[in-house]
């Protein structure tokens, strides 16, 4: 499964699921304040830019919201590329 911290800048991807079996320092609560942003389920979201050294932390667009996300929360965030 494709996670949004490993997405390509600038392409539209839908939200497949949300889980924090890969990064265990993030619990319930991180989960609970993504999905109150919007990283819900079938919402879109786009990576916009990545910031350096390290891409952390990232610069992503969900729905018509733009948020700066670590690379762990990123990595929780399962995504399906949309074709145009």
């Amino acid at each position: 499964m494709l996670t949004l911290d490993l997405a390509v800048e600038n392409q539209k991807y839908r939200i497949s699921q949300l889980s924090a079996e890969k990064e265990p320092g993030l619990g319930p609560e991180c989960m609970r304040q993504l999905f109150e942003l919007g990283f819900i389920k079938g919402e879109s979201v786009m990576l916009l830019r990545r910031t350096m050294p390290g891409s952390d932390p990232m610069v992503v667009r969900v729905g018509t919201s733009t948020f700066a996300l670590r690379r762990a929360e990123a990595r929780t965030i399962g995504v399906e590329m949309v074709q145009a």
